[in-house]
């Protein structure tokens, strides 16, 4: 193998690396918000006899009822998805910035051109694993009595296939929930990251690219919730058992926005915003670090 060859696949491996240990780690802390924000984004208003009352409510219901395993009910699908899918971002991302360097763009655009770019790949990734989750997520049993990751992904095909009504139900709310968040993410990280100067000093300089990620995970959290609201209520149970109601990501929007209010788009914002925000920085401190530790090491 040429030495151009080698240092290629040695940079993609450095990527992909870091981008699955990113998400990974991710995933094992931030993973109760998200279960807490499927149960929001599911939820159809007071007039749903299961709904909760605030974010306190979520919590202790979830504790009281399903154990403290209920809080990870569905992780077992994103962790089987999460190295591939961040590996997937923040590779695919690298790949398209080179892409775009090629192009007339200017920077900070070609940065978050490569972010949608990258969001729309990783959501190709991700579907199907999505579908599986949400549905875990939305089981309200106890943890020892609900189906196994396997077992909802067998009743889901068995019932519905491979296709957009069945493992790939919610395709469009996911392309652009992925592809809207990325863009923000990486754009804005990027662009602040250079526009603010680094500090000498390494804790400085650990605070200032968290608060920087912070801000990445929070912008984008609140930009593409409806496309999430949307998705979680395509992925998850109908409210009449055999009854489609649910059916794609604009007309989803649109019927709980005529049901519900505007505000039954941002269902689930605030444990969004607390798990995408410090979960976007550690996204980015992670990927950064590993890298770096890979290039000096291997």
């Amino acid at each position: 193998m040429s030495p151009t060859k080698q240092s290629l696949l040695r940079e993609a491996s450095h990527q992909i690396i870091a981008g699955g240990s990113a998400g990974l780690v991710e995933i094992c802390l931030m993973h109760p918000l998200d279960v807490v924000k499927t149960r929001f984004q599911i939820q159809r208003g007071a007039s749903d006899p299961n709904s909760y009352k605030g974010l306190g409510d979520c919590f202790r219901t979830i504790f009281r009822n399903e154990g403290v395993y209920g809080f990870y009910k569905g992780i077992l699908p994103p962790i089987l998805a999460e190295t591939p899918k961040r590996a997937v971002k923040f590779f695919t991302f690298e790949q398209y910035k080179k892409l775009l360097s090629f192009t007339p763009l200017s920077q900070g655009l070609a940065l978050s051109m490569a972010g949608l770019g990258s969001g729309l790949t990783e959501a190709l990734v991700v579907n199907p694993f999505e579908v599986v989750k949400v549905n875990l997520q939305a089981n309200r049993d106890s943890f020892k009595v609900q189906p196994s990751t396997f077992a909802q992904a067998r009743m889901i095909i068995n019932a519905d296939g491979f296709g957009l009504r069945g493992l790939n139900k919610g395709l469009t709310s996911t392309l652009g929930r992925h592809g809207i968040f990325n863009m923000i993410y990486f754009g804005f990280y990027f662009n602040v990251k250079d526009a603010i100067p680094a500090s000498q000093d390494s804790r400085l300089e650990f605070m200032r690219k968290f608060a920087i990620g912070l801000l990445s995970g929070t912008i984008s959290s609140c930009v593409n919730i409806p496309f999430d609201v949307a998705k979680s209520r395509i992925q998850g149970p109908q409210p009449v058992p055999g009854e489609i109601k649910y059916r794609s990501c604009f007309q989803t929007m649109a019927l709980v926005y005529r049901e519900e209010g505007y505000l039954a788009l941002y269902k689930g914002l605030i444990p969004k915003i607390m798990r995408l925000g410090p979960g976007g920085a550690v996204m980015l401190l992670v990927y950064e670090y590993v890298s770096n530790w890979l290039q000096r090491n291997w």
